[in-house]
């Protein structure tokens, strides 16, 4: 396990763990995708969403989930969905996950 965040800190700290927010989980399911190369594409553009901290692709359930610190604005993913050319077709669920 890297001592580094995603956003560039570094600690070697154990007790840095606490200091974290809580992040919430969103699925969503989204329709076209059938091979890797669709895991990929959806995972890179959902990926490079502002405040997303992970991502994790189901291709055969449909499903893509999404980590990230706050809520994201729906329509912005919509919108990176649609340019990597699948198309989101709504949420799946939501919870709320802390450190």
């Amino acid at each position: 396990m890297s001592c580094c965040s995603p956003e560039g800190t570094c600690s070697t700290s154990a007790g840095n763990e606490t200091t974290q927010t809580a992040r919430v989980t969103t699925v969503y399911a989204v329709t076209g995708m059938t091979c890797g190369h669709c895991e990929q594409a959806v995972g890179s553009a959902v990926s490079a969403l502002s405040g997303v901290t992970g991502v994790k692709v189901d291709v055969p359930a449909g499903l893509v989930t999404v980590t990230s610190d706050a809520e994201l604005d729906e329509g912005l993913l919509r919108e990176a969905v649609d340019e990597a050319g699948y198309e989101l077709a709504g949420r799946a669920g939501t919870s709320a996950v802390h450190p």
